[in-house]
């Protein structure tokens, strides 16, 4: 199954109803699977035609006027159990996995009742017991997607449209102007789509019991001949 086609299945089965997509590089491609296979979700588009010289703080900004809060933020290299999302269904929670080896990216760092103190876009360089990667699925009510909005006008109107929209986050909870708690995901329930490597885990990880039994036999096979 396409990435896109379980992540469309997992929200679908959360009770999702309307599904808002950035489109950008071969969006041809997207229009066209979703067409027929939106788990009967309601699509709208939103096509980024600077998707090669921008970053994702430009696609955010693009969907600013999607007045849909509160709403589920999720990156579209994530395979994860739908059961995963229910902790996320609630506003201003974000998923975080407990850091490991070779992991990359934002991190966050939360306080003994789980809440966001404090972003770092990047590689972490204290990567304490309190510090958690960020899973990249946000929840926003509609007073955090203000802030953001109003925060995204700033970077795009002076030309910063390299960035990763975490910096927004980043700034807001460091300005106490938006709150996140954190929604723990299990390490072997999710992966992040990067490489092939990564690729490969979830296949391996996420793939029917029956097509990896399938898999062993023909490995079998090959081994007897």
């Amino acid at each position: 199954m396409p990435i896109l086609g379980r992540l469309v299945r997992c929200l679908a089965a959360q009770g999702v109803k309307k599904l808002i997509v950035v489109v950008g590089y071969l969006d041809h491609r997207i229009r066209d699977y979703l067409a027929t296979r939106a788990e009967g979700l309601a699509v709208e588009f939103v096509y980024n035609p600077r998707y090669a010289t921008t970053n994702n703080i430009y696609s955010l900004w693009l969907a600013r006027h999607l007045n849909c809060a509160p709403f589920l933020l999720l990156e579209s290299d994530l395979v994860f159990d739908h059961e995963m999302l229910s902790g996320l269904l609630m506003p201003d929670r974000l998923a975080v996995a407990r850091l490991c080896s070779g992991m990359a990216g934002t991190t966050v760092s939360l306080d003994s009742a789980n809440r966001v103190v404090a972003f770092t876009v990047g590689r972490t360089t204290n990567p304490g017991p309190r510090v958690f990667k960020t899973v990249n699925i946000y929840s926003l009510s509609r007073k955090t997607w203000e802030q953001v909005v109003a925060r995204l006008e700033r970077y795009v109107a002076a030309g910063n449209v390299h960035e990763y929209y975490e910096v927004v986050f980043e700034q807001l909870v460091g300005e106490d102007r938006i709150a996140f708690e954190g929604v723990h995901f299990d390490r072997e329930r999710w992966v992040e789509i990067d490489c092939l490597k990564d690729l490969h885990v979830a296949e391996t990880r996420f793939d029917p019991p029956h097509h990896r039994d399938d898999r062993r036999s023909q490995s079998s096979s090959k081994c007897e001949l």
